[in-house]
């Protein structure tokens, strides 16, 4: 979702046991390497959560105080710095992946990023720059057919030689690189902002669902092997939320309590969606990394990770959680021609305006996911191209 004047969008842990018509199926055993995998590329499909640049690119640049703590400027992303998408590339040794949509000077050689703000994985009802809110008409399917197009583009670029040869991908590289999903979290809100009943948007689920699986083979059909898939976070810990629902019940965090269980419920049967595609693409290496666990820990017991606050937005405007409903004001100017701009102490804070993460939150997910302990196979980031065993390959 995105509300205007600046472009932005806006996921406990998941159980560790399966119900019980997948419990063979998932039991999973990794094979292990003593190497790490060598990504030559990134190529990342999402929303806000990872978009760097997409969104701005179609519809202009987020305002200032965004982009303040890394890149002392705006830089196409809905935060004050770098998102955890950054930090993956900056591991493996890889430059920060551009955005696809970004056609000025762009190199592409280690990768694209399809990902835009206010992103869905099914088509949305209102499409930006509709206002007050409004969906990236780049949703998931969409980002896709971009995927498809730039990998057939790409390589004939590269046969005509010339200049922009360079600056695009090899055609090895799209097979042994890595691909990201992070997307969801706005099919949620499209329900939630469109007075749907919670029993709606969980009714709504299993459709979702579907549809990113839809998607991922397509993109698995193209020769993608190697898989890292973020589930949602706690939506119900969000001031956009919590001020626009102030009468939800709030669980001991203060979160709104059935908002996050439809979190949880969408993370649920995406996991089964894994289970499943980890079935039907035996040749795929596919992570599922629980984020929801580690950013409901900042909200649940921020002090112990060094951060404060974290219902209530830095850069915002007034209110019990720094949030207007309906009107989002980081960056914008108030009736007095004042700037809205940032706390000052962003350094120990989680949300950023409302809806996003701040940098240092993100650093601090991607340092706990990159591990391998929040993953359903336990392999770190650096291993996810090694491929995991089905126990039920005897079963079926």
């Amino acid at each position: 979702m995105v509300l205007f004047p600046s472009s932005t969008n806006f996921n406990i842990k998941i159980s560790s046991f399966c119900v019980l018509v997948l419990s063979v199926a998932c039991t999973l055993y990794p094979v292990f390497s003593s190497k790490s995998c060598d990504f030559p590329a990134i190529f990342n499909f999402g929303d806000s959560n990872s978009d760097t640049g997409g969104l701005a690119s179609l519809f202009g640049q987020p305002a200032t105080p965004y982009g303040e703590t890394y890149f002392h400027k705006p830089a196409g992303r809905f935060s004050d710095g770098r998102l955890k998408i950054d930090f993956i590339a900056k591991s493996l040794g890889l430059p920060y992946i551009s955005a696809y949509l970004d056609s000025l000077g762009t190199n592409f050689t280690q990768g694209a990023n399809f990902a835009t703000a206010a992103s869905t994985i099914r088509l949305p009802p209102i499409i930006l720059p509709h206002l007050p809110a409004g969906y990236s008409p780049v949703y998931l399917s969409v980002q896709y057919a971009q995927f498809q197009q730039f990998l057939s583009r790409s390589q004939a670029v590269r046969q005509r030689g010339g200049v922009y040869a360079n600056l695009m991908p090899k055609r090895e590289s799209f097979r042994k690189a890595l691909y990201t999903f992070d997307i969801g979290q706005n099919d949620l809100g499209v329900g939630f902002f469109g007075n749907k009943t919670i029993e709606e948007v969980n009714a709504s689920i299993p459709d979702i669902v579907n549809s990113f699986s839809t998607n991922f083979k397509n993109i698995y059909n193209l020769g993608a092997r190697s898989f890292w898939i973020h589930n949602t976070g706690p939506i119900g810990c969000l001031p956009y939320i919590l001020a626009k629902f102030p009468l939800a019940l709030r669980d001991r965090s203060g979160c709104a309590k059935r908002y996050n269980e439809v979190s949880q419920y969408f993370n649920h049967k995406l996991k089964e969606a894994v289970v499943q595609l980890r079935m039907d693409l035996p040749l795929a290496a596919i992570t599922y990394v629980d984020v929801y666990s580690v950013k409901y820990s900042l909200f649940s017991n921020p002090n112990k990770y060094g951060f404060e606050k974290p219902l209530v937005a830095c850069c915002g405007n007034g209110g019990k959680y720094n949030y207007t409903v309906d009107v989002m004001t980081c960056g914008g100017r108030l009736p007095n021609a004042t700037l809205v701009g940032s706390c000052g102490r962003v350094s120990v804070r989680v949300n950023w305006d409302g809806i996003h993460y701040t940098e240092a939150a993100n650093n601090f997910i991607f340092n706990q996911i990159s591990t391998g302990a929040f993953s359903d196979t336990s392999l770190p980031l650096s291993m996810a191209c090694i491929k995991t065993k089905n126990s039920t390959k005897n079963h079926n």
